[in-house]
């Protein structure tokens, strides 16, 4: 079996890693990078292909799919977070002199 073969893979996975990659692509991931990090994520979730024999019945775990939205960012905006910025600036310089 070549490296990445998705033949031990079910329907099921195939579509999740479809939709993951575009959920990427949306958020400006390249398309390769996108597909990488999908199959990643169906790969934590199912603890990998689910068509051998054995292990089959492995519970999966929905955490990585979920973890990828709130990852990051502030909840402040831009614009916010540059008049603090600016704030504590004037506020530093006038308690120097």
């Amino acid at each position: 079996m070549p490296r990445g073969d998705k033949s031990k893979y079910t329907d099921k996975q195939k579509r999740q890693a479809e939709h993951i990659a575009e959920g990427y692509e949306e958020r400006g991931v390249g398309k390769k990078t996108a597909k990488a990090r999908a199959w990643a994520t169906v790969n934590k979730m199912t603890h990998g292909g689910k068509k051998s024999g054995s292990g089959r019945g492995k519970a999966e775990d929905h955490g990585p799919a979920r973890k990828g939205g709130r990852i990051g960012g502030s909840s402040q905006s831009h614009a916010s977070r540059v008049r603090a910025g600016k704030k504590a600036a004037r506020t530093h310089a006038a308690r120097a002199k």
